[in-house]
Formats: structure tokens, C-alpha cells, sequence
């Protein structure tokens, strides 16, 4: 090959790898902590698959949508169903693409290896409740913003109070939980599966338990819509349903 074929096919390389590194596209994702476990798990398989990367922030479901209000820039939103619809009431969401990702139950759990009383019923779980020392949940939480109602509503928030050690979120709960500081934690079930040193007690009793449905959203203002449309694609296959169902969730 001389100099000037070798040159023309340098080129040809360099105009391959443009093309290809053009069509790739960066998706930033703005997710609860409670779909935190399953898609760090299929983050990278959609990006093996479709080449486009992914760039995650985790938090709190109401803290992300108070940032999106504020003007943050995203190209997905995985938030509480009820937060979804209220961005896209505003014009935030564009509504034609919202899909329900997974849904959550409520559940409590103990440091691992730690003494485990019962909750399997409405009456046990009270009395588990009344005798603890102590117990915490995510303040701004779905699942703690619920579990304070819900003391409310079997009455005996009042006697509960001195022992709730508040936690910022759903991450604090189960550093305080497998710490020894405080003996019960309440965030989801899921949750509670992925903290380290903690084990899950159980799930709320059926008749006191709550879900929490997250569902996805493309940004009004996202620069890939339709790269960001093929996340929510990817998120709600049964392939994808699988993964949710392994870390303690129920698929959309």
C-alpha cells in the first residue's frame, strides 16, 4: 500500500469511529434510591447493547423532582408515580412517555444476626412497634412519609415518638440500623435488601402495607428523546422485570 492509499484509508477509520462515537448518546437519569439496586445492575447491559452511556444520580424521589422544578437538565426521570405525573402537569415530563417501572413494598429491618420479633400480623406488628427501643425512617421518604401516617393511623404515634431517630434517607437508615445505633429501620423492602449489614425483618403485615410505584418519564427538554424513550423501552422488558424481581420489587 503506498503512502497516499494508506492515508485515504486512515481516513476511512477515522470517519467510522466519528460516525460511530456521534451516535452514541449520553443519557443522564435522575432515579430514586428506591430503583437503586436493579438499575445499576441493568445499567450496563443497556449500555453494551445500544452503546449510549448512561450517567445516574440517585436520591430521594422528592428532593430530584424539587431540582427538576428548579431547572435541572435530564433525560429521564424514575420517580414516585405521583411525582412523575405532577412534572408532567407542568410541563417538565412529556406525558406520552411515562411507563411504570416497578413497584415497592414497605417493609422493617434489623441489624444482621439480630434478635427478630414478629410482625407477621396487625397485632404483632403493634406490639413489636410499642416495645422497641428504637427505629428510623427516610423523613422525605415515601415509604417513611407513609410509615409516620400510618402510626397515626393505629395509634400510637404519640408513644412512639421518643424512640424515632429521623434519617435523611433511605442510605442513613441502614447505616443506623446495621450500626447498632437504632434496633428497628423502615424503608422499602428492596432497600432494605441492599443495605449492607442489615437483614429484612419482614414486609409490612398485608392489611397495614403500602406500595410505592415508580414510573419513568423522558425530560421535556432532553436532547435524545428518543434514545432516552429507548431506556424506558429497555426498563419495562420482562428481561428487565426479572432483574426488579430478584432485588425484591414487583415489575411494572
Amino acid at each position: 500500500m503506498n503512502v497516499k492509499t494508506l492515508s485515504i484509508a486512515t481516513l476511512g477509520v477515522a470517519a467510522v469511529l466519528s460516525v460511530s462515537s456521534a451516535g452514541a448518546a449520553e443519557i443522564k437519569v435522575l432515579a430514586s434510591n428506591g430503583v437503586k439496586s436493579a438499575l445499576e445492575e441493568l445499567a450496563p447491559a443497556f449500555e453494551r447493547d445500544t452503546g449510549n452511556k448512561l450517567v445516574i444520580a440517585f436520591g430521594l424521589a422528592a428532593a430530584l423532582k424539587r431540582q427538576i422544578e428548579a431547572g435541572e437538565a435530564f433525560d429521564v426521570a424514575i420517580l414516585t408515580s405521583a411525582g412523575i405525573e405532577d412534572l408532567a402537569k407542568q410541563g417538565k415530563i412529556d406525558g406520552a412517555s411515562r411507563a411504570p417501572i416497578a413497584r415497592s413494598g414497605v417493609g422493617i429491618g434489623i441489624k444482621k444476626g439480630g434478635p427478630r420479633p414478629d410482625i407477621g400480623t396487625a397485632e404483632a406488628f403493634k406490639r413489636t412497634m410499642l416495645s422497641a427501643k428504637s427505629i428510623t425512617w427516610a423523613k422525605e421518604g415515601q415509604s417513611g412519609i407513609y410509615f409516620a401516617g400510618l402510626l397515626e393511623k393505629i395509634g400510637i404515634a404519640e408513644q412512639m415518638k421518643p424512640k424515632v431517630v429521623p434519617a435523611a434517607s433511605g442510605v442513613e437508615v441502614g447505616k443506623l440500623v446495621a450500626g447498632g445505633q437504632v434496633e428497628l429501620g423502615v424503608i422499602l423492602v428492596n432497600e432494605l435488601m441492599a443495605a449492607p449489614g442489615v437483614e429484612v425483618l419482614g414486609p409490612l403485615p398485608a392489611e397495614l402495607q403500602n406500595y410505592t410505584v415508580f414510573h419513568a418519564g423522558v425530560g421535556a427538554g432532553s436532547k435524545d428523546s428518543s434514545a432516552a424513550k429507548a431506556l424506558i423501552k429497555f426498563l419495562t422488558a420482562p428481561s428487565a422485570g426479572a432483574v426488579f424481581k430478584a432485588k425484591g420489587q414487583e415489575p411494572g
